[in-house]
């Protein structure tokens, strides 16, 4: 209930209508305003005690300023994003928290821009890049809105992306078939083997890449303790809804090439980063155009169709749990072993 308090001022009386509002013992909201006769401040009162038990408007009054950034924060709090993210999500809502989209007011966010954002990122990313945005904007927003109680504006970001469909800024990502030539790995191997001065040993990773079929994470993480029964444990293997420890068979090419590197339970003792970083560096000075390090694991598992081995069988090397989804790999080019006589990778056959 509202009170209205009298307040003696040399002009005359004037009369002040309090609202306060308590949750569980405690002030969620209060508000005052000042009026020449208790009429009007009785008949304010009550039409604004009216307004304020409309759905949502006490939330949204409560949270006023809460930034979009805010949001993204609170998202990774309540899921400790450090460690349930993977890599690329932390670091694309990082990406997002230091945007001007970031600064906007997630309860008064309008469609139009989100939009405007859309529409700027597209510019230099590509649409299944900036789809990413909506995806953990609308994610991070469901989550204050439940757990939180923000009433923030998602139905804004929904319409937006409606539209950004239409306008095709958004889109699902192409799937990437990309395998490296002979030629290409030759120069590759060339160039680093001149590079005396590198400390890792990229010629022996990007083999044991291609015949084991793992991601550079992993094989940066990979110790001789999980090493067992012909296969390896890889620790937090990534599958599309978690990340689970996961035993794989090890080729014998791969095994040959773990077993030589120098002692110490870590094969690979090197920064993940590095090693992407020295690869990128390697195709940009080669004028290899298009080839990232992962695409490696894609030339491993078709490698292994190529071998006529059957899905089941590569399943048990790639660690994918959906055999449909190795069905993009068996594009067969011949039916044989193209590293038959491995003069790239030294001791590898």
């Amino acid at each position: 209930m509202a009170s209205i308090v009298a307040r003696p001022r040399k002009s005359g009386t004037v009369y002040q209508a309090k609202i306060r509002i308590k949750r569980d013992g405690k002030i969620v909201w209060q508000e005052s305003e000042t009026f020449s006769k208790r009429a009007l401040a009785k008949e304010w009162a009550a039409r604004r005690e009216v307004e304020l038990r409309a759905p949502g408007v006490l939330e949204r009054l409560t949270h006023v300023g809460l930034t979009i950034r805010t949001v993204l924060e609170w998202y990774l709090e309540d899921f400790d994003g450090a460690t349930q993210f993977g890599r690329t999500k932390l670091s694309h809502i990082n990406f997002l928290m230091g945007q001007p989209i970031a600064d906007l007011d997630a309860i008064a966010l309008t469609s139009r821009q989100v939009l405007a954002h859309l529409r700027e990122r597209r510019q230099t990313a590509s649409a299944a890049t900036v789809n990413n945005d909506v995806i953990w904007l609308s994610n991070a927003f469901r989550s204050a809105r439940v757990d939180r109680g923000a009433p923030v504006n998602s139905q804004a970001l929904d319409d937006a992306a409606y539209l950004a469909r239409k306008e095709r800024l958004i889109g699902k990502s192409k799937e990437r078939n990309r395998r490296p030539t002979m030629d290409e790995l030759e120069r590759l191997v060339r160039y680093f083997q001149a590079q005396r001065r590198n400390k890792i040993p990229m010629v022996d990773i990007i083999g044991f890449a291609i015949f084991s079929t793992r991601r550079q994470e992993e094989i940066c993480e990979i110790r001789r303790s999980d090493m067992t029964n012909g296969g390896v444990w890889v620790r937090d293997m990534k599958h599309p809804t978690e990340k689970k420890d996961t035993f794989v068979f090890l080729p014998e090419r791969a095994q040959a090439i773990a077993d030589r590197q120098p002692a110490g339970d870590v094969v690979f003792p090197y920064n993940s980063k590095s090693v992407s970083a020295a690869f990128t560096k390697a195709c940009r000075y080669l004028g290899i155009e298009d080839l990232r390090f992962h695409d490696l694991r894609h030339e491993g598992i078709s490698y292994q169709f190529e071998l006529g081995k059957q899905i089941p069988e590569v399943a048990m090397i790639s660690g994918h749990r959906s055999w449909a989804s190795l069905k993009r790999y068996a594009h067969i080019r011949e039916m044989e072993d193209r590293y038959a006589n491995c003069e790239l990778f030294s001791h590898c056959s």
